[in-house]
């Protein structure tokens, strides 16, 4: 499968810009011949506790521009954006259901209309994000070009158990961010370290530029399930290609056999 990351500089709680500036991105990726394009946490928006405002529903403008951009393009887009999902889909469960806080949520979209969601299980607590969205509760997995894919969302990347959770059913582990220059080795170590543990393809995409206050550096990158960079970004706007093959996965994962020695301590 052919993945591109595209890390780009978020125009700040400006939607239809973020779409302009993308739309020339993905025809890079889509010309490229990907099968899979991957923009940063929140693409649309910034990271930003406005939820309120910028939550949206399945039929808004975030979805519809992925939607209509999977379609031209013929290849799945997948990115987060503040959702607060319609009645119809919510879980019912006999109790009160008054207005939630809505969910920063990862959307993978395929260019016959396919969505799968992902909840962030992880709200950033450090930067008060649990005030203004709620968590997820389950994990999700989809295949695409014969490759298991497994997502998650900037903070979730620092527990490992989540990731640990996913592994027998995980060729490749997407991880969307808006991660701060601040920490940025915390970032680049991390998602080495779940490639390694997992013997999995790990991609991280992240943005560059300023919003909300922070400066973001990108790191994008791309590793192999031995841990190796395969492709890596610098500080500016750009697209990274990789090439993911789930049979190398399973060539590592018999060569070494490390996964079956795990142990749940109770």
């Amino acid at each position: 499968m052919r993945l591109a990351a595209l890390q780009f500089d978020i125009a700040w709680e400006q939607k239809q810009v973020n779409f302009s500036r993308i739309e020339i991105m993905l025809q890079w990726a889509a010309t490229a011949g990907s099968h899979l394009c991957v923009l940063p946490e929140m693409f649309a928006c910034g990271f930003s506790m406005n939820a309120a405002m910028l939550a949206e529903s399945e039929t808004g403008p975030t979805l519809s521009f992925m939607r209509d951009q999977a379609a031209l393009h013929k290849m799945w887009i997948c990115g987060s954006l503040p959702h607060r999902p319609s009645i119809q889909n919510r879980t019912h469960s006999g109790k009160n259901d008054s207005p939630r806080k809505p969910f920063n949520t990862l959307f993978f979209v395929g260019p016959s209309g396919e969505c799968v969601h992902y909840h962030k299980i992880h709200p950033f607590s450090y930067a008060k994000e649990h005030l203004h969205y709620q968590a997820g509760d389950s994990w999700t997995s989809l295949e695409i070009e014969g490759t298991r894919i497994t997502p998650f969302i900037c903070y979730d990347l620092r527990f490992a158990n989540e990731f640990w959770a996913t592994t027998e059913h995980t060729d490749l582990y997407i991880v969307v961010a808006n991660w701060p220059r601040a920490r940025r080795e915390h970032w680049k170590t991390l998602l080495q370290a779940r490639a390694i543990e997992n013997q999995a393809y790990v991609v991280g995409v992240n943005r560059v530029g300023t919003g909300g206050n922070l400066d973001y550096s990108g790191d994008s990158m791309a590793i192999d399930p031995t841990g190796q960079i395969l492709t890596s970004a610098q500080e500016q706007e750009t697209m990274l290609l990789v090439e993911i093959s789930a049979e190398t996965v399973e060539q590592t994962r018999t060569q070494f056999p490390f996964l079956p020695d795990r142990r749940r301590l109770r």
